[in-house]
């Protein structure tokens, strides 16, 4: 048996960079882009008008001029053209381009109008600018041409999707998708279009980690076998080269039916560890494909395949969509935060404990970690009421309310 940490190093170890993919903007969102988005021109990329109203120079402003001949109207998107009197104003709008000879801008509501009998516009300024290139968003005020917008290993967001379309990244290239099998084992499992009978369930624990492989960025596609060794040998080997990951959830423990661990042994499959000094999740195996997948073998209590997929396979996930280098369970890929724990907890065996947990903002702005109650790794209905899972170490019996303490959260 070995220490969590050294099940975090050896998952760690096995992450490889997937491919990069070309994608049209648009069918890129939510992906991990795979290169630098750098501006292709100044942010803005002139003098643009912050407010409707009149564009003006402020030395006329300041010299006692208050009411100005207004020259000509711009709207946004029709190309500045210089006031041909330097006493003239131009009626402006917002997101136009400020004319070359003009610095400051008055809003509407700080102006009247007048007509004069020759059909001459007048606007007069009731409320002075405090100093030139007021209400003008200044070129590069923002950002300057070849400034690193967003960096490669961002995902692409809605803000990102925004500054990639901006610079005319009509094609970008992101990370594929990791390829995930999902396998379910055991007799008594049916499929959850069935009614099971008093002594079988349905398979939950499949659907659980296709839904969380989903949310990681992964494609996750679902398998079953029944507790038969031959059905196990002539199945996974086409999860093993098909796919990137393979996460199973039962059969790798102890029983008379846990046939995985030799199976996969079998198949070529090299075991890194099998059992983890933690609870819940303590049989998890973990593997690898040579020149295939990396194999997830999860303890199959719902409880016990839940936190060992958000505490181990999840980071492996992300980490694979990330550059090369990218920090393995960091926060970005959903790694731990601190959070406060709001009353005493003891747990005796010298192990690490996973504790379920509420999580709320403190008084101070702290995040708060509240105990929730729960039946054991097999009481799935806990989850329900948790957004995450203390890690308690395993050198202390003891934690006392007001101890920081890792979190790792599932629920935002």
């Amino acid at each position: 048996m070995i220490s969590v940490d050294e099940a975090t190093r050896l998952v760690a170890s096995t992450v490889q960079p997937l491919p990069s993919e070309y994608l049209s903007l648009p069918l890129a969102a939510g992906r991990i882009l795979r290169e630098d988005l750098r501006a292709d021109r100044d942010f803005p990329p002139f003098n643009r008008v912050a407010m409707d109203g009149m564009a003006l120079r402020y030395a006329a402003l300041a010299a006692g001029q208050t009411e100005f001949r207004i020259e000509s109207t711009q709207f946004a998107g029709q190309p500045p053209v210089p006031a041909q009197d330097a006493a003239a104003a131009v009626e402006i709008m917002t997101g136009a381009a400020l004319p070359s000879n003009l610095d400051t801008v008055i809003r509407y509501e700080d102006l009247t109008f007048r007509t004069d009998d020759a059909g001459q516009r007048w606007g007069t300024v009731q409320v002075p600018a405090p100093h030139a290139g007021h209400n003008v968003h200044t070129q590069a005020a923002d950002r300057h041409r070849g400034d690193l917008l967003v960096p490669a290993g961002t995902r692409l967001e809605p803000a990102e999707m925004a500054v990639a379309a901006t610079v005319g990244a009509a094609t970008v290239a992101v990370a594929r998708r990791p390829r995930v099998a999902v396998v379910s084992t055991g007799d008594e499992l049916v499929p959850i279009t069935e009614q099971p009978q008093a002594h079988q369930i349905r398979r939950s624990n499949a659907l659980m980690l296709q839904a969380a492989a989903w949310q990681a960025g992964a494609e996750a596609e679902a398998f079953h076998f029944d507790d038969d060794p031959a059905a196990l040998r002539q199945g996974l080997p086409a999860l093993l080269t098909g796919f990137d990951a393979v996460v199973l959830s039962g059969g790798v423990s102890k029983g008379k039916a846990d046939f995985l661990p030799e199976t996969l042994r079998v198949l070529g499959v090299e075991q890194l560890f099998h059992e983890v000094g933690q609870r819940p999740g303590k049989p998890f195996w973990f593997g690898r494909q040579s020149g295939g997948a990396v194999v997830f073998a999860l303890p199959g209590n719902p409880v016990s395949t839940f936190v060992n997929f958000y505490r181990y396979a999840r980071p492996w996930l992300l980490a694979a969509q990330q550059p090369e280098g990218t920090n393995f369970g960091s926060v970005a890929l959903g790694g731990p935060v601190p959070a406060v724990l709001t009353e005493d907890v003891v747990f005796k065996p010298r192990i690490t404990h996973f504790k379920l947990v509420s999580l709320g903002p403190g008084p101070d702005g702290r995040l708060l970690a509240t105990p929730e109650r729960a039946g054991g790794s097999g009481d799935m209905a806990s989850l329900l009421t948790s957004a995450g899972f203390l890690e308690l170490p395993p050198e202390q019996e003891l934690f006392p309310a007001g101890t920081v303490l890792r979190v790792w959260r599932f629920r935002q």
